[in-house]
């Protein structure tokens, strides 16, 4: 008997004993689930900015002249054009606006990449090659270095007009991209957005020269050289301009600033990219006698026309419509809030991204009043960089050397898809640690590893502010 009340003894204690280490428990429990804090979330990428494109227009201040102008050239731009016209034998898409059209006519790469359907486009027999894909980036291909080993650079189209409807008894191969891939000697670009590029023309040789010179102590310390070197093409250093060969002019348009007018911008655009030969490049690129359809060059200024824009060549209206379009409109508050995008404005210049993406550069005296002495807000110094190996293409352009790239201007950012001069990525994270790159026994370390070393410091909420500013732009 005994024994049986030491045993209700003992399990009376037990239950006690487990009742109060549940109270204990349920007293350093939170009162409700949604006071749960999880700790903060890494920094992400906000994605492509929604809303209205906030580009593609004219540039305020045109006069009604000028709006035709601009009108015109964008019909122009958006033309596709056929056999008759010119078009091909070689070429990687058959219009302008076809790779210039994210977020709208004059951007850059779209999310379906029209040179899938254009592979078959009338009839045509291509083969869509291995780096063109329907979700991936609008792309041309280079090859570095010629089969007995001297330099080449230059592009080589990804169709042809072979099968196509015009072009009856023209039988061309397409190159051996895979060959090529195999043997490391081919790389990627993108097209290069075109809003706000009449500003960027019109910013003087002396402004660039002098942001060139600006803020010495603070890119000496990270490593961004930026003095000038008005060199000959081929004799360039790096931080330095890439120069017209002839004239010593600073050249500003294309990934590795090769251009120096949309001018000329336009006319090797419209030979290379479309195979139309013009009063700029005159000659086919590709001269079998069986593929040609159309006078040489193919377009030229409508002498007979005696209105303007009318009879202007197609090159001119391109130039017209690009010089016109006016730059991309940043949103104040999205993605992240004004306060958010403000933050990240601050951290974009304490972290040294503006040292080299220079928020604002100044037009000049310009003929037309609407550029003329107005701030450009593009974010680019127009200097080339050298980005170390990771970045590097091996291709020589004028002045710029394998490794070097000019500063890409970011207005316009938050409703690009593509990243970097081969869109390798779609991740504004990913496009910044790309920056970052060690040197190794071909090229040197990348002039951006300091200020990405700073990036990498911040924690995670102000890399969130950062990369919210940069969507905004």
């Amino acid at each position: 008997m005994r024994t049986v009340t030491h045993i209700k003894l003992i399990f009376f204690l037990l239950l006690l004993l487990v009742l109060g280490v549940a109270a204990l428990l349920q007293a350093q429990a939170p009162s409700t689930p949604t006071a749960v804090t999880s700790p903060p979330a890494g920094a992400s990428d906000p994605g492509v900015r929604g809303g209205p494109a906030g580009a593609g227009g004219s540039i305020a201040g045109l006069t009604a002249r000028q709006i035709e102008f601009f009108a015109d050239g964008k019909e122009e731009f958006e033309e596709e054009e056929g056999v008759g016209e010119g078009l091909g034998p070689r070429m990687n898409l058959d219009s302008c606006a076809g790779c210039h059209s994210q977020p709208a006519t004059g951007g850059t790469s779209p999310s379906v990449n029209p040179q899938v359907a254009f592979a078959s486009k009338d009839g045509g027999t291509d083969t869509v090659p291995f780096f063109i894909t329907l979700n991936g980036p609008v792309r041309e291909a280079r090859f570095k270095f010629n089969s007995d080993g001297s330099r080449d650079g230059g592009v080589h189209n990804t169709a042809t007009i072979t099968g196509r409807t015009g072009a009856a008894g023209c039988s061309l191969a397409q190159p051996n991209f895979n060959t090529q891939a195999a043997s490391n000697n081919i790389i990627f670009r993108i097209p290069t957005p075109l809003f706000g590029a009449g500003l960027i023309e019109q910013i003087p040789d002396s402004v660039i020269l002098a942001n060139q010179a600006a803020n010495a102590a603070s890119k000496k310390q990270l490593g961004i050289r930026g003095h000038a070197n008005l060199v000959v093409s081929g004799r360039t250093i790096t931080g330095s301009t890439n120069n017209n060969g002839n004239d010593g002019t600073i050249a500003r348009f294309g990934w590795k600033a090769q251009n120096q007018s949309l001018l000329v911008f336009s006319g090797e655009a419209y030979n290379v990219e479309m195979g139309i030969t013009n009063e700029l490049f005159q000659q086919e690129r590709e001269q079998n006698p069986n593929c040609q359809f159309a006078t040489v060059p193919n377009d030229v200024t409508d002498t007979e026309v005696t209105e303007t824009p009318a009879g202007l060549n197609a090159i001119e209206k391109f130039a017209f419509f690009q010089r016109f379009l006016a730059p991309p409109t940043p949103s104040p508050d999205t993605p992240g809030g004004a306060s958010s995008i403000s933050n990240g404005r601050s951290l974009f210049v304490s972290t040294g991204c503006a040292l080299c993406h220079t928020p604002t550069l100044t037009t000049g005296n310009s003929t037309v009043a609407a550029l003329n002495n107005k701030p450009a807000n593009l974010f680019s110094d127009i200097l080339l960089h050298a980005m170390g190996p990771g970045l590097a293409d091996d291709i020589l352009q004028g002045g710029a050397r394998g490794d070097e790239f000019r500063t890409a201007p970011l207005w316009g950012l938050g409703q690009r898809i593509f990243f970097l001069h081969d869109g390798r990525t779609t991740n504004l994270i990913q496009a910044i640690q790309a920056h970052k790159s060690a040197g190794n026994s071909t090229f040197g370390p990348s002039e951006a590893n300091a200020v990405i070393d700073d990036f990498n410091k911040l924690n995670e909420a102000k890399k969130q502010d950062l990369l919210n500013f940069l969507r905004s732009l």
